[in-house]
């Protein structure tokens, strides 16, 4: 007779998304995870295959979560250029918690093409809403009219792995601030 489940598969799974946050895959082991996420080897096997796929599954959630709390920055201020800025506001805020996109885009580059799959949907999703904003800021004159919202767009998403990126390599708080500001300013 099989046994029950006798662990939360989310919350196993956002525990595996720490360690991977902050090790990246080669760096996990899979006693780390087991650890981390209280169940046993076999569990782990059994309910997210090996380490590779569970390194996917967490991945797309955590690309999930955050593209979702990008959007919804983008999207909260009546205005969108302050849309636009409170999303570049937590991105310098929460950038010294490791960012596992990035970090997986860092260590596989395109070499991995479920990955990059997986990157690539998120991107997209983002890419949309920040377009929108950006041709919106554009309207209400707050953003410089000639920009192509998708190089606009482009710019944008890569200050954001640059901010990460920066805070990873010892940046303070003042100066992920500064260099999301500094990204705004040059849109204007």
């Amino acid at each position: 007779m099989a046994r029950t489940k006798e662990f939360d598969r989310e919350q196993a799974l956002d525990d595996a998304i720490e360690v991977f946050r902050e090790r990246g895959f080669e760096g996990t082991s899979t006693q780390m995870l087991v650890h981390a996420m209280k169940i046993g080897r076999q569990s782990l096997y059994d309910t997210f295959g090996d380490k590779w796929k569970l390194y996917c599954l967490a991945v797309e959630r955590y690309a999930a979560a955050e593209t979702d709390a990008h959007i919804a920055m983008l999207r909260g201020a009546p205005r969108a250029q302050d849309g636009i800025r409170a999303m570049m506001e937590r991105v310098a805020e929460n950038a010294s918690q490791a960012c596992l996109g990035v970090n997986s885009i860092c260590e596989f580059g395109q070499s991995r093409p479920d990955l990059t799959a997986i990157h690539q949907a998120a991107d997209r999703r983002l890419k949309q809403a920040a377009e929108q904003r950006i041709t919106e800021a554009q309207a209400e004159g707050d953003l410089d009219a000639t920009l192509f919202t998708d190089e606009a767009a482009d710019f944008l998403f890569a200050n954001v792995a640059g901010i990460r990126i920066a805070a990873r390599g010892g940046a303070g708080p003042g100066e992920l601030k500064t260099l999301a500001r500094i990204a705004l300013r040059a849109l204007t």
